[in-house]
Parts: structure tokens; sequence; C-alpha cells
């Protein structure tokens, strides 16, 4: 009888051996957390629609930074709710607003911890749209790129200035990270890096995280300005953008829908890449776990797994502090 002489299953007999060929590694120092910020005091409050994460005041945050620091994680990104909405979003830039408190108050918890700060106003504004509202056409909306440009040049400023390391606009308006640049390099702040959500898909798994700062919008949808989900030379063309007027790292997302984007974008461009496990991918694992229809810590590493495998240097991921604790066996 004959038997192949190449045999791939004896590279597969034991851990060790596995671990030896292992092609793909998942690090803390992969993972990014987000948090959220909202007004009052004393406040650390679940949220209903992402299980196993919460609602902060700013005067808990240094404790929760000192916690993610522990168990080694980077860097968090910051999520505004801020006390008052209006047409424009301008809680987004006050020197008081909410993520500007909260920088400042994780800087001074645990200086070491990379901060970024979500560039974008769909929290911020009562309409729930990422811009300045041109014109409302029937049910759907028309961002002024332009006008939005300037307001997203003061709320970058705001955040560096509070002490951010990474700012992150994520509204895809047209040359967004140009203008960003300029604006913070005029400003003495040429070491604030520009994290760009550079390929932002118009995706159905953001509802979690829309319920959870209350960024719905009041009428039409996004997908005037985000991404059609069926294009992927569109993403590349976005990023190519980007890298040109200066971004320091592109992100994808969602990220599981995505992977093909994620694996196209590493073989176009040698930046480090971003992918944001977004809230429906985190709540769809969490609530099967919860049910008991998959193991969940499995499924939440091979999830990871699967991200970087595609090609990303970093995964913001809710699953951050879990999938920590599994790496490091702090749990």
């Amino acid at each position: 009888m004959s038997f192949p002489e190449n045999r791939p299953r004896r590279l597969r007999r034991t851990e060790a051996l596995r671990r030896m060929v292992r092609e793909t590694t998942l690090s803390v120092d992969n993972l990014v957390f987000p948090l959220f910020v909202c007004p009052g005091k004393g406040v650390r409050r679940e949220i209903a629609s992402l299980p196993g994460q919460f609602h902060f005041s700013v005067d808990q945050l240094g404790r929760e930074a000192e916690a993610v620091a522990n168990l080694g994680i980077p860097a968090v990104i910051l999520f505004g709710l801020p006390e008052r909405k209006d047409a424009v979003g301008s809680e987004a830039w006050h020197p008081e607003g909410i993520v500007q408190r909260a920088i400042r108050t994780i800087k001074k918890a645990v200086p070491d911890l990379v901060v970024a700060a979500d560039c974008c106003f769909c929290e911020y504004t009562t309409h729930g749209h990422c811009g300045v509202i041109l014109e409302k056409k029937g049910n759907q909306s028309v961002v002024d790129n332009d006008a939005t440009l300037e307001n997203l040049g003061r709320a970058a400023l705001a955040q560096a200035q509070a002490g951010a390391d990474i700012v992150a606009p994520s509204g895809m308006m047209d040359g967004m990270i140009g203008f960003l640049r300029e604006t913070l390099d005029e400003a003495e702040q040429q070491d604030v890096i520009l994290l760009s959500y550079a390929a932002k898909y118009a995706s159905a798994f953001y509802g979690p995280f829309r319920e959870a700062v209350a960024s719905a919008p009041s009428f039409g949808d996004r997908r005037g300005y985000q991404m059609d989900v069926a294009n992927i030379r569109e993403a590349i063309r976005e990023v190519a953008l980007d890298v040109e007027e200066g971004a320091d790292i592109v992100m994808v997302k969602p990220a599981l829908p995505c992977l093909d984007v994620i694996g196209e974008v590493r073989r176009e461009f040698d930046v480090p890449i971003a992918a944001y496990n977004v809230s429906g991918e985190y709540a769809m694992l969490k609530l099967a776990g919860q049910k008991g229809l998959l193991d969940y810590d499995r499924a939440m590493v091979e999830t990871l797994m699967s991200v970087r495998r595609a090609g990303a240097d970093l995964v913001v991921t809710y699953h951050a502090k879990e999938a920590a604790q599994l790496l490091t066996g702090k749990r």
C-alpha cells in the first residue's frame, strides 16, 4: 500500500509542535479597548446592548484605565455621550467636553496608556449624522463636507490639546486627513497620530453601538458618506488617498465582514492597519456564549486571530480585556 510522503499532520500532533509552526500570533500588544464616557458622577452602568461593557462617568475612568493597563493592553479609544446635543455637535470641540475631560483623567491616572479619541459628530448632533446637514431630501440627507471638515478640525485640536495621543476621524469625509494634519501641525501638535477610519462601510453590524451612544440617525441613513458594502476597489482608493494625505494608521470597519478588504489593504500598503471588531460582532458572540451555543473563549480568540491573519496589526475590540486575561493568564 502506498502512503503520501508529505504528511502535514505531523506538525499538528502536539500543542508544542503547533506553537512552533504557528503562522499568526495574537498578543495583548495588538489590542485596543473602547471606552464609553458619560455625564454624571459615580457611574459604572452596564450597557444593555453590549453585555460586559459599561458607561463610565469621568471620575470612574482612572480606575478603569489602570485595570486596562494592568492587563498589558497598550491603548484605549474613547467615545463620548455629551450632556447636550445641537445641530452641529459643538460639544465635541468644547474644551471641557466630555471626551476632553476623559483624556485628561486617563492621562493623569496612567500616563503611559495610549489614548485615542474617536473624532466624529454622530453622538453629538441632534440628528445623529456625522456632520453638518446641508439639506434634507425626503428621507435622505446631504452632509456639507467642507463645513464638517472645519468642525472636525476644531474637535481634533481640542482632543490633541487635552492630551490625546491619537485622533481617529471616523466620518468618511473627503479630504479629512489632509485637513486635520494641516490643522494639527499649524497648532504645533505635530506628534499627534492620525488613525483614519479609511474604509468604513455602511454596515448593519453597528446597531448595539448606536444604542449605546444614542447615535442612530433621526432620519435617513449614512450610506451617502459611508462605503457601500459591495465595494472593495473603492476601499483601496480611499486608503490610498488617506495615506497620501498623511494618515499614520488606517482602519477597516467592520472587521469580520471585511476580512478580504483587510487582506487587500495589507497587500497594497506598507502602513499600520487597524480593524474594528464592531459591536454587532461582539454581541453575537456574547449572546451565543451566554446561551451555550458555542465556547465563547475559543470563539473569541478564533475571531481575533482571523482578523490578525487577514493582515491587521491592531484590533479595536470590546473583547480586549477578556482576551488579555486569557493571553496573560490573569483571569
